[in-house]
């Protein structure tokens, strides 16, 4: 369930930034590999399970972006799910790749495919002791030195 924003003009994306987990080895995969091509630099991430990471900033709680991706417009606008991934691959010029989890036939069941994927990503990937009753919580130790660095956000 992603959320409506703006129109956007894919050929010149503005700048996002991509709320992920560091801690989640699918997200971080993810990430590594969308990075390798922001040669523009208008995708700026930003890791959750970092200490010090404040979702508040974003108006957010921390359970909503362990429980969701969330991709953040440079006008403030929180973008959640197949929207998140679908605005930050244009960011990065690779837009195309994406365009068939937005089309209308497909669309619906692209976001249901990601909501089933982000109930369970901690399960999918041996971390399911994270989430207790679930409610996920951020370990400062998760945090792994190998995963991509962060990037400031740029206001």
């Amino acid at each position: 369930m992603g959320s409506t924003s703006p129109a956007f003009d894919p050929v010149t994306p503005p700048r996002i930034t991509l709320l992920y987990d560091a801690a989640c080895p699918l997200c971080s995969r993810e990430v590594r590999a969308m990075n390798r091509f922001n040669t523009r630099g208008n995708l700026l991430l930003e890791d959750i399970s970092a200490p010090g990471f404040d979702p508040a900033r974003y108006g957010l709680t921390k359970e909503e972006v362990m429980g969701h991706i969330h991709a953040v417009l440079p006008d403030g606008t929180v973008l959640t799910g197949m929207e998140a991934f679908r605005r930050c691959y244009s960011a990065i010029g690779l837009g195309f790749l994406m365009a068939p989890t937005g089309w209308p036939m497909l669309r619906s069941v692209f976001d249901r495919g990601y909501e089933w994927f982000a109930n369970n990503r901690h399960k999918l990937t041996g971390r399911g002791h994270v989430c207790e009753s679930q409610t996920c919580s951020v370990h400062a130790n998760s945090v792994h030195p190998d995963e991509p660095s962060t990037h400031p956000v740029h206001a």
